[in-house]
């Protein structure tokens, strides 16, 4: 069983900043391509940020230069560091991750998870 959670969302004031921490653990052979995405009420889920294994990193225009991506791969864990933030980024945010596990065969399989979101509210 795997399981992808997350933390550190809150109620920030514009212009502040907050960490988001997501970390996935199981029987997990090896994790790819980790992110970030949010959804704003009444909205489609967007892509905010992801990083592979190797540290490549992709982000919506949006928030460059304010956000950062980084992962743990020793820990199976992804964070965003959000700076700068505005009342636009309100939404609830979730990690996204392709994670590599093995069956008692010792097939490989590639599935997609998501955690269970974690609300960042930006509001003075």
């Amino acid at each position: 069983q795997v399981q992808v959670v997350e933390s550190g969302g809150g109620l920030v004031q514009p212009g502040g900043s907050l960490r988001l921490s997501c970390t996935a653990s199981g029987s997990i052979s090896s994790v790819s391509i980790m992110g970030w995405y949010y959804q704003a009420p009444g909205q489609q889920r967007d892509m905010v940020a992801t990083i592979s294994w190797q540290g490549h990193t992709n982000y919506v225009d949006s928030v460059k230069g304010r956000f950062t991506i980084s992962r743990d791969n020793a820990n199976n864990t992804v964070y965003l560091q959000m700076n700068s933030l505005k009342p636009e980024d309100t939404a609830v945010y979730y990690c996204n991750a392709d994670i590599y596990t093995t069956d008692f065969r010792g097939r490989s399989y590639l599935r997609n998870y998501w955690g269970q979101g974690t609300q960042v509210t930006v509001s003075s």
